[in-house]
């Protein structure tokens, strides 16, 4: 039997009116990759913070040992002096800073007291040649995209693994010289952890496949991986174990590769029931035309100092139509429907119809008030109010639209909390009060406060980027069949997904960009994956 690593003991932790965790326990072995999954709210990631000293001892119940030591974490800086670096769903990056000064925050080289940034960048590149990662060394972490950026963060936590920079030189160096150089304050035995919560979010393919190599470099090395995902079929693709959470309470853990372990077993324990299928039947009319056209494109063209560039993009959308928008990173779906809904600030020419009525759009303001939403793929940074109460955050994109909410500049907040509690009903968003900050709940319970938040303008044309990334396999099946209803009501959906089977599972007509460029177009009739990823490819 293998030596356990870690263990986390019957740990319980509760929160104002919630209890997070429930007497969870997990157990990691050295150098295996084990995965954690469970819905949002399952308590996946209080767990993590407890192990990363996020929550320190005496904020929670039970017993956590390394290497069989007990460990009462008080802060981030003990769990990292154990040997545990955690990338934490939430980026910890700052934004201003260049993408080498956030790869070694606070563990910059000085000389004579001063940070020395030649020998900074120039190690930032070691680095990242290390991992066979190429990101713009000198630019703001702000420029980069949001996939760029979780990169980023997983380059930082693995430095941080290694010997402190001026002692560090390869990431093969043994094991040995690599944990006799790390610094341990509490005996748990230098410890070695790399903890991923959702690390592929937000990346392309291509960057998935550099990540897997690292962490199956770092599993070579003895290096232990907690990899907590939504993407069920990355857990069989690279993981030795799985543990499953509902409730704050630990499930099952079973070997990935024993017979009794699918993906259908997965579902049913993270949900606690079977769910049929994740994609609802839908009665559609594949876009004819005897719908109405309730958005159309023609010769859209951007003109960016940097690429993506849009070039002559036509397209039209009719009510109860779902078009999916598919192309690998850096093709330009975000940008277009950006561009579209007025957050495009640089220059572009093209025309739009709404209703066939020619428009101007702007502003983001000037969209909303000719009846189209966007629920972007960031939802932290551009679709919510992290700090701001529920109630809030569901009625902002509203506030001009109704004089029920608004009269004579004033708010009505009666209104606007019987506005909010219907679409919290209505969207099961699990909240113990429409005054809770909206970062107290969980990834999949902000995703559907931003989407009330927009069913509540009542849109004509509703913009949907990326709705599923980050979320559990529960609330996608939610956020589906709201999909499928909204598109039965008429309203004209657009959406983007890097995800083959969800477009696939949920389009009617799908619009593939290449370059910034129309590669193809299809009905979505006995399509394939590699039909669409050969127009993405541009071939």
């Amino acid at each position: 039997m293998a030596t356990s690593l870690l263990q986390m003991q019957a740990i319980t932790k509760d929160f104002p009116g919630v209890r997070a965790l429930d007497n969870a326990s997990f157990e990691v072995h050295p150098g295996e990759i084990h995965a954690l999954c469970g819905e949002n709210g399952a308590g996946k990631s209080t767990l993590i913070k407890i192990l990363g000293g996020v929550y320190p001892f005496g904020t929670y119940s039970g017993e956590m040992r390394i290497n069989g030591i007990e460990q009462r974490f008080h802060s981030v800086r003990d769990a990292e002096r154990a040997g545990i670096a955690i990338i934490h769903q939430e980026l910890a990056l700052i934004p201003e800073m260049t993408v080498a000064e956030n790869i070694y925050l606070g563990k910059e080289p000085r000389r004579f007291g001063i940070i020395d940034k030649h020998r900074l960048y120039h190690e930032a590149g070691e680095l990242l040649s290390q991992f066979g990662l190429t990101l713009p060394l000198q630019k703001p972490v702000y420029e980069l995209g949001i996939g760029q950026q979780q990169l980023v963060e997983i380059v930082k936590a693995l430095g941080r693994m290694q010997a402190p920079i001026e002692q560090r030189r390869s990431l093969q160096a043994p094991i040995e010289q690599r944990r006799s150089l790390q610094t341990d304050t509490d005996g748990s035995g230098n410890a070695l952890l790399l903890v991923l919560d959702e690390p592929t979010a937000a990346l392309t393919e291509s960057e998935v496949d550099i990540l897997r190599a690292i962490l199956n470099r770092l599993r070579a090395n003895g290096v232990a991986c907690i990899y907590i995902t939504h993407k069920l079929k990355e857990i069989f693709q690279i993981a030795d174990r799985v543990t499953v959470l509902r409730d704050g309470k630990t499930v099952a853990t079973q070997s990935v590769k024993s017979d009794g372990c699918t993906e259908d077993v997965l579902i049913s324990q993270m949900v606690g029931r079977e769910l049929t299928t994740l994609f609802p039947e839908r009665e559609t009319e594949n876009g004819s035309k005897g719908a109405e056209i309730a958005l159309r494109v023609e010769n859209l063209s951007t003109y960016p100092s940097e690429p993506p560039r849009l070039e002559n993009i036509s397209f039209e959308v009719r009510r109860g139509e779902i078009l999916g928008i598919a192309g690998l990173m850096g093709a330009g779906r975000t940008e277009l429907i950006g561009t579209i809904f007025g957050a495009y600030g640089g220059k572009w020419d093209g025309e739009v119809f709404i209703e066939d009525q020619p428009v101007e759009i702007h502003t983001p303001q000037e969209a909303i008030q000719h009846g189209i939403g966007l629920v972007s793929e960031d939802r932290k940074r551009y679709g919510l109010l992290m700090d701001v109460a529920v109630v809030h955050n569901m009625t902002l994109a509203s506030l001009g639209l109704s004089e029920a909410l608004v009269s004579y500049g004033i708010i009505n907040h009666n209104a606007a909390s019987d506005k909010s509690a219907h679409y919290v009903g209505t969207l099961q968003i699990k909240t113990t009060s429409l005054e809770v900050p909206v970062n107290h709940l969980s990834g999949g319970n902000q995703q559907k406060v931003v989407l009330g938040k927009w069913l509540m303008t009542h849109p004509k044309v509703l913009f949907l980027d990326e709705p599923t990334r980050g979320i559990d396999v529960g609330a996608k099946a939610e956020i589906h069949a709201l999909m499928a209803q909204l598109a039965h009501e008429g309203v004209a959906i657009v959406f983007v997904s890097s995800e083959l089977p969800e477009i696939l599972g949920m389009s009617d007509r799908i619009l593939v960009l290449h370059e910034g460029k129309v590669t193809g177009e299809f009905i979505n009739h006995n399509l394939t994956q590699e039909e669409i990823l050969r127009c993405a490819a541009g071939a």
